[in-house]
């Protein structure tokens, strides 16, 4: 009868952490992410739309910027996963290593950029709650996997590049 009643004190307890976790969002990160969401809007307003598209067509051009800057701008302007569509900038050959770069950039950006990745946050939150846990400032942390983010989307953009050519040139 004990282990009844504690399977089922266990089980409601489950839901009361998920419910008293889901309260701290509501009060804490989602207005964070409707903040950020509706100054980036305001941000692209500002500049117009059509500036932006044109930065986006000339980060193209260059290998370095194909792979960096522009899914670093696809995705804090657009956000996942919007941030594909800047794709359309990009010759049919680069596509796969654009794909490769921006969808690589998504957990990276989260730290400091919420509302680019609303569903990466359940992972940056539990790796950012051990480090607040272990006295570690979080700002450091963001910074961090920012900057390796955008060595690693660079890596990959050309890689993938090189596997694509490569495979293309065999199918002839």
């Amino acid at each position: 009868m004990d282990l009844i009643a504690n399977l089922a004190n266990g089980f409601m307890n489950l839901f009361k952490a998920g419910a008293t976790t889901f309260s701290g969002w509501v009060v804490g990160i989602i207005p964070l992410i409707v903040i950020l969401m509706t100054a980036v809007s305001a941000f692209i307003k500002l500049i117009g739309e059509e500036r932006i598209h044109n930065l986006a067509q000339t980060a193209t051009k260059n290998v370095v910027t194909r792979y960096t800057i522009l899914p670093i701008l696809a995705v804090l302007f657009l956000g996942n996963p919007m941030c594909y569509s800047f794709g359309r900038f990009v010759d049919n050959k680069h596509k796969p290593a654009y794909y490769d770069a921006t969808v690589s950039f998504l957990h990276p950006v989260t730290g400091l950029f919420p509302h680019a990745n609303g569903g990466e946050l359940f992972v940056y939150m539990g790796i950012a709650a051990g480090i607040t846990t272990l006295g570690f400032p979080l700002g450091e942390l963001a910074v961090r996997y920012f900057l390796v983010g955008v060595i690693v989307i660079f890596i990959r953009g050309l890689v993938t590049e090189k596997i694509y050519a490569t495979l293309k040139a065999r199918e002839k």
